[in-house]
């Protein structure tokens, strides 16, 4: 599964970039404790935890199954790109590489945007546990409030520098696995009120009708879990060797992050006094409830302490990835105001006005969030439309590529499996964006019931007007399409 890297050009970054700014100080464990924090599995299981419950009764859980093999897929076709063109800033280099500069631009403005929502919506479920943590109650304006103060905590850690963020991956990989292990196996040993034969039991959430609409409804839990392992990739620039270590740290994400979200999920399922309860809406959050019965106050208060280190690890994982996907784009000349956002502060190693945009903007969509009832959801949901469909780009690329000629040539790569793994992590992706878009609430007004399905709408067609009204995807000399030997490319 693996071949000769091709020797590295006389710029200093593999794959033909300008000489990187970046310096190496991420090390093979910090970056996949960066992609580990980002995927997070303690804040993807407990933001969604009762949402998934209510809608879809305990065999929600199985959707965990169902994205992580999906999403592995993707994982290894990402693997085999970044080990060829281990570039900063993630999905947008790699489109330009193999399609070219128009794919690459919307590829990058779709992910930006779903990058920018993600930091609001991480930030946002943390409301709730800061609340409990420090005693107050959990309003809708405390809750804008806490994620705003979380997202500058954030940003201020990562304008410390590569160093400051990997120590932060590090505390976060730690909190995250003593909230999945130590909570989940104190739970189970202490609190557990159900069998494992539960999680094939609906407890009529599907009514009249066959179980599958419910659940492919509560599987938005699965597929919040099983995206950030790309952000292993975001830092290539700052990891030595990137071609071995970032595939291998992606596959380990998934897998990893992936087993302990599943034991997280199954610990809170078995504790779960009255599902009943969750179902109706009499429980409106089955994990703090769980908490506070198996702990106490003073245990439960503690649990949040470790959850909110959970929550802000993710949160800075997700502003890392951010601010230099909007440098890489900057650096390329891409967007309005770049040479703002290309500046790089050396004595930190860091793009500041960058990770400045990944603060101020998740901020003002937090506040804007105001406006909605079902606020949460509906940026969880725009955010995995989003992240889903800026990683199929990449995915239709490398196809494309590949039937046009392109062998992977870095350190890792998947031989002749290459073409059946590229076409099924497709056939995943295109199957999970209709399910997420899928109208579900018919009861609701039309533009509420289709409501990230036209917030999808929204940004690609101001992308569509931006890009070809600025023509800024045709700036830059960066290279663009040159995946396809030259003898079979066509114009982009």
């Amino acid at each position: 599964m693996t071949s000769p890297q091709p020797p590295e050009p006389a710029s200093g970054v593999p794959g033909g970039e300008p000489g990187s700014e970046f310096r190496k100080d991420m090390g093979p464990w910090a970056n996949f404790a960066l992609g580990f924090t980002y995927l997070s599995p303690v804040v993807s299981t407990y933001t969604l935890f009762g949402t998934a419950l209510a809608e879809g009764g305990p065999p929600m859980i199985w959707a965990f199954v169902l994205a992580g093999c999906g999403q592995f897929l993707v994982a290894l076709i990402f693997g085999e790109i970044v080990a060829q063109y281990p570039i900063a800033g993630g999905v947008y280099p790699w489109a330009r590489r193999l399609w070219g500069k128009r794919w690459a631009w919307m590829t990058g403005w779709i992910y930006m945007w779903a990058l920018l929502v993600t930091i609001t919506a991480v930030a946002y479920g943390a409301g709730p546990y800061i609340a409990i943590l420090f005693g107050f109650d959990p309003t809708v304006h405390t809750t804008v409030l806490c994620t705003a103060v979380l997202i500058a905590i954030a940003v201020l850690i990562n304008y410390a520098g590569t160093k400051a963020l990997s120590a932060a991956a590090i505390i976060g990989f730690t909190g995250e696995l003593i909230g999945a292990l130590v909570v989940g196996i104190y739970l189970l040993s202490t609190h557990r009120h159900h069998n494992i034969g539960v999680i094939f039991d609906t407890y009529g959430t599907e009514g009249n009708g066959s179980y599958l609409p419910v659940f492919l409804g509560a599987a938005i839990i699965g597929f919040y879990q099983y995206y950030g392992f790309e952000a292993c990739g975001d830092t290539a620039e700052e990891v030595a060797h990137p071609g071995r270590v970032i595939p291998r740290a992606m596959r380990r994400t998934i897998y990893i992050g992936g087993a302990a979200a599943t034991f997280t999920c199954m610990s809170l399922l078995l504790s779960v006094t009255d599902y009943n309860a969750v179902i109706s809406g009499e429980d409106a959050d089955p994990v703090v409830t769980v908490l506070y019965d198996a702990m106490g106050t003073g245990g439960a208060r503690a649990v949040m302490a470790v959850v909110l280190i959970s929550f802000l690890s993710c949160t800075i994982s997700l502003q890392a990835a951010a601010g230099r996907l909007i440098y890489s784009y900057a650096r390329d000349e891409m967007i309005v105001g770049h040479r703002l956002l290309r500046r790089f502060s050396h004595a930190r190693a860091v793009p500041g006005y960058a990770l400045l945009v990944a603060a101020v903007v998740p901020m003002l969509i937090a506040f804007a969030s105001l406006a909605s009832e079902d606020a949460l959801t509906n940026i969880v949901s725009f955010a995995i439309l989003g992240i889903y469909a800026s990683f199929q780009m990449v995915v239709l690329a490398a196809l494309r590529a590949r039937l046009k000629g392109w062998r992977p040539a870095g350190e890792f790569t998947l031989g002749r499996w290459g073409l059946l793994v590229n076409v099924g992590a497709l056939a995943y992706g295109i199957f999970a964006i209709v399910n997420i878009c899928w109208a579900r609430t018919p009861e609701k007004p039309w533009w509420e019931n289709w409501i990230v399905l036209l917030s999808g709408a929204v940004v690609l067609g101001t992308g569509l007007l931006y890009m070809f009204t600025t023509h800024h995807y045709g700036r830059g000399d960066a290279p663009a399409g040159d995946a396809v030997p030259k003898e079979r490319q066509t114009k982009t």
